[in-house]
C-alpha cells in the first residue's frame, strides 16, 4: 500500500508505556514513548494553542508583544510535542510523505503545524512538518487497503461540486418572518402554557431542538450555556466563493432551508464528485453515537423538522464521491476522550463511498476558512493537483501569508484516507 515516498506513522497511548510504529515499504521500526497521560498532557496545551486566535489588541506596540509572547509559548508547547512524537522516526521520515494513524487525544492534533524537530544551538523551532511533507491521516492502515478495492468498482460521478451551507438552525432566525413566527406561536401555544413552561423546555420546544440534538450540541461545544447553536453566517461567504470556481452546469449550491437532512440524503447528491459541508459538525468524544451534521432545523414556515445528519445516517448513504469536506466543524478536547467522534465521522463517510474525508479540527475565523477553501479547491480545480496536494499548498500559501501564518488559521483543516 505504500511507495517509496509515504511513511506510515502509528500510535498506541497505554497506561504506563505508549508506542510508536514507523513504517516504510522495506521496514518496520518500533519506539517506546511516554505514557498516556504525558503525551495527551502535551498535545492538550498545543490543541489549545494551535486552536487559539491571535490577540487583538488596539494600543500601539501592545499587540505586538503580546503576540511575541504567545508565540512564544505556542512554540515552546510544539516543540515538546514534537519531541514526544515526531523526533524518534526523523532520521526515516526525510521530506516523505507521512500518513498519521493517531489514538485517543492524538487524533485531534494538527501534525501538519508540528515543527521539524530540531537540535540546532540558537534553540529556534523548526518549520511546521507541512512544509516538507504532505501530511494524511488514516482511522487505520487497513483502512486504505479497503478503501483502494473499493475504489474500483466506483463509476465516476458526473458532475463536479455540490455545496450546503448556512443552514437554518432556530425558528428566532431573521431568515424566517417574524409574522410566519408570531402567527404559528399564537396559533398552537396557549399563553399559560408559554407563562409555565420550564425555560429549558421551552426554549428547546421554540427553537425546534430535539433533545437529542440538544445533548449531542452541548457535550460536543457546539451549542452555548442557553442551547442556542449559532448560525455560521461564514459559511455562505464560503459556498459562494467556491462554487464560482465551477461551471453552473456542474454544481449545486444548496443554502438556507435547502441545506437540509433531506438534501444530504437525497440520491442525488452522488452525482457529484466533491460534496461541501459548510456548517457545524457535532465531534462528539463523550458519546460517539451523537456524532453528526447539523443542518436545517425548521422549514420555511418555521416549523420544526429533523435537521441532524446522524452518524448513523451517514453510514447508510450512497455517497460514492472522491472528496467529502467538513468545514467549520466544532469540537473540544474534554475530560474523556476517546477520539472516536472524529474517527466515526470519517468513518462514515468512507464506509458509505467517499475514499477521503476532510474534516476542520476546529472552528476557525470566517475570513481565514473562506480564503483556506478558495485556495484548496482553486488548487484542485484550477491547477489540477490531488486533493492531498491541493491542501498542503493552500495551508503553506495561508502560512506564508502574514494575515494568516498562525496555526490558527490554517492548521485546523485534515485530509484523512486516500492520499493519490
Amino acid at each position: 500500500m505504500l511507495d517509496a515516498d509515504t511513511v506510515l506513522l502509528e500510535y498506541s497511548l497505554g497506561t504506563d508505556h505508549s508506542y510508536l510504529w514507523v513504517v516504510t515499504q522495506t521496514s518496520i521500526t518500533s519506539y517506546e514513548l511516554p505514557k498516556q497521560v504525558e503525551i495527551e498532557t502535551a498535545a492538550r496545551a498545543f490543541y489549545t494553542f494551535a486552536r487559539t486566535p491571535p490577540p487583538k489588541v488596539t494600543k500601539p506596540g501592545v499587540a505586538e508583544e503580546l503576540q511575541r509572547q504567545s508565540q512564544a509559548q505556542a512554540a515552546q508547547v510544539a516543540a515538546q510535542l514534537s519531541r514526544l512524537l515526531i523526533a524518534p522516526a526523523a532520521s526515516l521520515i526525510g521530506k516523505k510523505r507521512l500518513l498519521i494513524v493517531a489514538d485517543g487525544a492524538l487524533q485531534y492534533v494538527p501534525f501538519a503545524a508540528l515543527p521539524v524537530p530540531t537540535t540546532n544551538a540558537s534553540g529556534a523551532p523548526g518549520l511546521p512538518l507541512i512544509i516538507e511533507h504532505e501530511v494524511v491521516n488514516l482511522p487505520s492502515a487497513s483502512t486504505l487497503a479497503v478503501l483502494r478495492r473499493e475504489m474500483g468498482e466506483h463509476q465516476p460521478a458526473s458532475k463536479t461540486l455540490a455545496v450546503l451551507a448556512d443552514p437554518v438552525f432556530e425558528r428566532t432566525d431573521e431568515r424566517i418572518t417574524a409574522r410566519t413566527v408570531s402567527v404559528e406561536t399564537a396559533n398552537t401555544t396557549p399563553k399559560a402554557q408559554t407563562n409555565n413552561a420550564a425555560p429549558d423546555a421551552q426554549t428547546t420546544e421554540t427553537r425546534g431542538l430535539g433533545l437529542f440534538v440538544v445533548k449531542s450540541a452541548k457535550e460536543s461545544g457546539v451549542a452555548d450555556d442557553g442551547v442556542r447553536i449559532p448560525r455560521l453566517p461564514g459559511t455562505r461567504r464560503e459556498a459562494e466563493a467556491i462554487v464560482k470556481l465551477v461551471p453552473a452546469a456542474q454544481r449545486k449550491e444548496a443554502l438556507d432551508f435547502a441545506a437540509s437532512r433531506q438534501t444530504a440524503t437525497s440520491p442525488d447528491l452522488s452525482q457529484y464528485r466533491f460534496v461541501h459541508f459548510a456548517t457545524h459538525g457535532f465531534l462528539n468524544s463523550q458519546h460517539p453515537e451523537l456524532s453528526g451534521i447539523a443542518l436545517s432545523m425548521v422549514d420555511e414556515k418555521g416549523n420544526p423538522q429533523d435537521g441532524f445528519l446522524r452518524l448513523q445516517d451517514v453510514f447508510n448513504l450512497k455517497l460514492p464521491a472522491e472528496l467529502v469536506v467538513l468545514s467549520a466543524c466544532q469540537t473540544g478536547l474534554g475530560k474523556e476522550i476517546k477520539g472516536e467522534g472524529l474517527v466515526g465521522l470519517t468513518r462514515g463517510f468512507m464506509y458509505a463511498g467517499a475514499p477521503r474525508v476532510v474534516v476542520s479540527l476546529w472552528s476557525v475565523s470566517d475570513v481565514g476558512t473562506a480564503e483556506l477553501m478558495t485556495r484548496f479547491y482553486s488548487g484542485m480545480f484550477k491547477d489540477k493537483l490531488r486533493p492531498a496536494a491541493a491542501l498542503r499548498a493552500a495551508q503553506v500559501s495561508m502560512f506564508g501569508d502574514k494575515r494568516f501564518a498562525v496555526p490558527y488559521f490554517w492548521a485546523a483543516f485534515t485530509l484523512q484516507g486516500e492520499w493519490q
